[in-house]
Order: C-alpha cells, then sequence, then structure tokens
C-alpha cells in the first residue's frame, strides 16, 4: 500500500480554542434548571441590516457569472471611500492598494503564504499572545516559526533576527486594546530596520463604546507618521462584526499597492473570488453607516449594564473596542469555566486556549473571555450567575 503523502507542516498544528473547550466539557453535565447561555465565540447575533440583506437577493442574477479575483471596481471603490473617511485619508487608490476577500480569517492566513520565504530555514513571524489562532497556523504553513510577543511587552524585548512578517490585532482580540501612536511609530521603525511585513487585523475597529473616539487605525497611524505609501503594511478588516454579516465572508485588505498585486497573484490562482451577489450586497454595507452606529449603541448598553456588575469583584476593564470582556479569575481559567457551565449553564472561553506558554508563561492563564453578543437580557443574566459561581468559590 502507498504511504499517505501529507504536508508535514499539518502536524505542527495545535488544537483550535474552541474543540479544546468541547474537550474540557466532556462528561459535564449543565444546570437543567437554567437555560444554557453562551458567550464563547465572537459570532454577532445583532441582525443583518435590511439594506444588506435587500441588496443580496437583488443581485442573484450575478450567481450566473464568474466572479473576477480582484472583485468588482464599484466594491473596490465603495472600500477605498470608505477607508478615507474613516481613517482621514487624502487618497487610497481602488485599483492598486485595495483588494476584496472572502472575509479575512481567509485573508489573513494566505496573506502569509504570499509574503514569507522559508527557503532559508530561519523565517520567523511574530503574533500577539494572546492571539487569534488563525497567525500561528498561517505561518507554520508558510513554513516559518511564530514567535508570540507576550501581552504588556516592550517592543525592544524582542529578537527581531529572521522576522519576516508581523500580525498586529487592534482592537485586540482578546482583551480589546489599541495600539497608540506611538507604538506604530515604534514598530514601522523597526520594519523599517529589519524588512518585515505588518499584517494589521483590524477586525473589531469598529465596535468601540463612545461615538467620535474611533480607534486608530494602521493606515491612520502610517499617514500621520508621514509613510503615505504605506511600505510594507496591509490592513485587514471585514463586515462581519460592522455589519452582523459574518455568513457573508467579505472583507478587505488595503495598503501596500506592490504586496497587494503579489496577494492578487496568489488569490487568481487560489481561487478565492467572492460572489457578485455578495460583492453587491458589501458595496451597499460599507456605504452606509447609521447601521453601524445602532450596532455600537447596542454593545454600548450592554457594557455599561454588565461591567458594574463585575468590577467590585473580578478585575476586568472596559475594551478600547470590540465586544469581549477579558476578566481575570480567582481560580484556574479552565477549572472556572467547567464550573460555570456545570452549575450555572454560562459558556465561556478559557484565557489559556487563546495564547501559548512563551518567555515563561502563558498570558490567558486564569482569565476568560466572554463575548458580549447574545440579546441583552441574557448577558445581563449570564453575567449574575457569573457572579454568583464567584462568590460560591
Amino acid at each position: 500500500m502507498n504511504p499517505l503523502h501529507v504536508n508535514p507542516h499539518l502536524a505542527r498544528l495545535q488544537t483550535y480554542p474552541f474543540d479544546k473547550l468541547r474537550v474540557l466539557l466532556e462528561g459535564v453535565t449543565p444546570n437543567p434548571a437554567l437555560r444554557p447561555i453562551d458567550l464563547s465565540i465572537g459570532e454577532p447575533r445583532h441582525p443583518t441590516p435590511a439594506l444588506v440583506k435587500n441588496a443580496l437577493a437583488g443581485a442573484l442574477d450575478g450567481l450566473s457569472v464568474y466572479p473576477r479575483a480582484a472583485g468588482l471596481p464599484e466594491l473596490r471603490e465603495a472600500i477605498a471611500s470608505w477607508a478615507m473617511r474613516r481613517y482621514s485619508l487624502p487618497a487610497l487608490d481602488p485599483a492598486t492598494q485595495v483588494l476584496p476577500v472572502n472575509g479575512t480569517r481567509e485573508a489573513l492566513f494566505a496573506f502569509a503564504q504570499t509574503v514569507i520565504d522559508p527557503s532559508g530555514g530561519n523565517a520567523r513571524v511574530v503574533c500577539p499572545n494572546p492571539f487569534y489562532q488563525i497567525y500561528e497556523g498561517a505561518a507554520l504553513l508558510a513554513g516559518a516559526m511564530p514567535i508570540f510577543l507576550n501581552q504588556g511587552m516592550r517592543f525592544e524585548q524582542m529578537d527581531w533576527t529572521g522576522v519576516q512578517l508581523v500580525y498586529t490585532c487592534s482592537p485586540g482580540n482578546p482583551t480589546g486594546t489599541v495600539m497608540p501612536l506611538q507604538g506604530w511609530r515604534e514598530l514601522f521603525a523597526l520594519s523599517d530596520r529589519h524588512g518585515f511585513t505588518i499584517a494589521s487585523d483590524e477586525c473589531y475597529a469598529e465596535i468601540y463604546c463612545e461615538e467620535g473616539k474611533a480607534p486608530l487605525g494602521a493606515l491612520e497611524a502610517a499617514q500621520c507618521l508621514g509613510r503615505k505609501d504605506f511600505a510594507r503594511l496591509v490592513v485587514f478588516s471585514s463586515l462581519s462584526k460592522r455589519s452582523n454579516a459574518p455568513g457573508m465572508r467579505s472583507g478587505f485588505v488595503a495598503g501596500d499597492a506592490a504586496l497587494l498585486r503579489q496577494f492578487l497573484l496568489y488569490r487568481t490562482y487560489h481561487g478565492s473570488a467572492m460572489s457578485i451577489a455578495v460583492q453587491r450586497a458589501s458595496i451597499a454595507a460599507w456605504s452606509d453607516e447609521a447601521h453601524v452606529r445602532e450596532n455600537r449603541r447596542l454593545y454600548a448598553e450592554k457594557f455599561s449594564a454588565v461591567l458594574p456588575l463585575i468590577q467590585n469583584h473580578l478585575k476586568t476593564e472596559k475594551p478600547e473596542g470590540g465586544f469581549y470582556l477579558w476578566i481575570r479569575t480567582p481560580i484556574d481559567d479552565a477549572e472556572f469555566a467547567r464550573g460555570l457551565q456545570r452549575d450555572y449553564n454560562v459558556l465561556v472561553l478559557p484565557g489559556s486556549f487563546l495564547a501559548r506558554e512563551a518567555h515563561g508563561e502563558n498570558p490567558g492563564k486564569n482569565h476568560v473571555r466572554l463575548a458580549l453578543v447574545a440579546p441583552l437580557d441574557e448577558c445581563v443574566e449570564a453575567v449574575g450567575r457569573l457572579m454568583q459561581f464567584t462568590r460560591a468559590l
């Protein structure tokens, strides 16, 4: 019998956090007297706007057409116009500096396959820690070694030898922190010195609690610092959280035109073109802000309701962006999540599942992530149960 030949890098992939959670909860019987409330997954549950659904339904004739990997010019123009408004950019060329993608998860992974050169055997990719696990998988399957910048570490504490790609996430998942302008200044200087590319994951950038105080984006920071060609910088954004449309798998990559030209070449062979119907719906979404403001209002209402229930007893803070609460637990985070599910039928994600042991610690340890995606009453009820569980420890 012929042996099975597979990519050996697949063996280096770690179990995904939600698979770890399923294993953790094996044998647990949730309290049947309480309705189940799931705050473990960052899946938006607010309604998809009618304007998006109507545009999608009205463009179904597009299903008869093969879409181009580059996307419709009208979509690229809509994205460029939105980005210029959002980030105060004087210009962003839709033809060369914008590329639609099938959701940022796919694009964040595929981008590493485009920019990593593993031939020397020492390619490295920097990931934040805690982090979105796609970064690590992308690095490993591109033949690079992921290295981790723990939460709270400074850039100068890292060894930048061999680094070819840096993933940033701002606002961060799961912590909700936003990189300040000085952080971008330091990272751009390191990119100039070492030649690495920066991939800025900004999927949560449209979820924040105070109107008029939007999180700083990478393109905006580059513009402020005089880096108008966005050299070695690309940003990733999506309609999933902004417009409550995760099932559309619609996002974009923008920035360095030379990098996007190579990424488009990769995607042309990869077969990653977005459906025409989804593109038309995406144009409608990127062209409207009213539904985004209402989305933010709903999340702000949840944070205002649940934070006072927690902060006198457990350590947590209102995030600068995103819809997660990152809560320090009084006991081991996995034990906390297992007990909370068993006794109070509330599902949360252990923080250690979202991080790696690096520099002598797992920075997610003794934390849990709560995704405030459920309706307001469920979020309040879930946090109330969590506090009951905590007081009983």
